[in-house]
């Protein structure tokens, strides 16, 4: 029985020599003790990239309903800018029953005949014959929608171009006058408006004395090709003559002048005073007050007086000026006054002077005490 023991060792002992003795299969090699323990794996797995869609709730869609008429009756959706030649007929459409149009004021202010708009079943109608250099400018329209509280223009079913209107004669658009005042505001922009009629004319800005050409670098100064030159922070060092120079296809063209005025005065509600010629004045007297505004040059102020005997009827007179003062050079400022005058004082006049100045950004009220003296 011993001996089965000891033989059976010596034949396990045998074959293991021969298992270790065997060469490993290519490209293998044995495994060390503990190997065949499962180890955690770690992937790399790319990221995964959500584009994010445009929300139609927070981006409007703006569907463009403009429609240029070609010739032989083809149609095409215009190009945010288009070139046409001086001479020829221009005819767009708008789809909708009820279409509001928008060009420029020029066609407006002499009530051109060349121009007609007119409103179909399905879509609006303007035609502009025989164009010229002047109609240069943007073209739009929109859908109108209309309820209960009114009529509003439907931004989202719209169409807009800005035409060119080229004339071999006529490199910029051509001005009513020969010289134009332009105000420098500090807290807004100020366009030099020297449109050209072809968009590849090379322009540039000019400063009459001393002559120069001025710098635009883009940032401060810009130029964009349906406004012109833009001062985008207006500055007091900017006053003066300038004008354009535009150059394309042949000899170059000189624009109007233009003459630069810093305004001093910040936008805002009438910046206003009021005093009277006597606070005191005896039965019989005469008496005047006075409400004046320092402003803008080129805001307009309204005014309207409030006093003791308007509601008997009392007779006054009320007397609106205004006038431009310069105060340095290319400081203007734009002073208005009006003056209410009362005769022969009466005890219905004692009492509170209230005078308002409005302009287009507010109103501003103001008043002052009459007595007897």
């Amino acid at each position: 029985m011993k001996f089965w023991f000891i033989f059976s060792l010596i034949l396990v002992h045998e074959a293991l020599q021969n298992v270790l003795s065997q060469p490993a299969a290519k490209g293998k090699r044995p495994k060390e003790p503990g190997e065949n323990k499962i180890k955690p794996a770690i992937k790399k797995v790319k990221p995964k990239v959500t584009k994010l869609k445009e929300s139609t709730e927070t981006v409007a869609k703006v569907h463009s309903i403009l429609t240029q008429v070609m010739d032989k009756g083809r149609f095409q959706k215009p190009p945010a800018m288009l070139s046409m030649s001086a001479g020829q007929s221009m005819e767009l459409r708008c789809k909708g029953e009820k279409i509001l149009w928008s060009y420029p004021a020029y066609l407006d202010t002499y009530r051109d005949s060349r121009l007609s708009i007119k409103q179909h079943d399905r879509y609006g109608q303007l035609i502009l014959m025989n164009v010229s250099a002047a109609d240069t400018g943007e073209f739009a329209c929109w859908a109108q929608v209309c309820d209960s509280h009114g009529c509003r223009k439907d931004q989202s079913k719209a169409g807009s171009t800005y035409v060119f209107f080229t004339d071999k004669g006529e490199l910029f658009v051509p001005s009513s006058s020969y010289f134009e005042i332009i105000y420098l505001h500090p807290d807004r922009p100020t366009v030099i408006p020297c449109r050209v009629t072809v968009p590849s004319a090379k322009v540039t800005l000019h400063r009459e004395f001393p002559a120069e050409e001025l710098k635009v670098d883009g940032t401060n100064v810009i130029y964009d090709v349906k406004k012109g030159f833009v001062y985008q922070h207006p500055h007091s060092n900017q006053s003066g003559v300038v004008y354009c120079r535009a150059e394309a296809r042949g000899a170059p063209q000189i624009s109007i002048k233009y003459q630069l005025l810093y305004v001093e005065v910040p936008s805002g509600p009438p910046s206003a005073t009021i005093t009277a010629s006597s606070n005191k004045v005896r039965s019989g007297g005469d008496f005047s007050i006075f409400c004046t505004v320092l402003g803008e040059p080129d805001v307009e102020v309204e005014f309207t007086w409030i006093y003791p005997g308007q509601e008997y009827g009392r007779p006054v007179g009320i007397q609106d000026s205004w006038r431009l003062v310069n105060r340095g050079i290319g400081h203007t400022t734009r002073i208005s006054k009006s003056i209410i005058s009362v005769e022969d004082f009466e005890t219905i006049d004692a009492g509170y002077y209230i005078c308002k100045a409005q302009n287009l950004r507010g109103q501003t009220t103001l008043a002052t005490r009459v007595d007897r003296g």
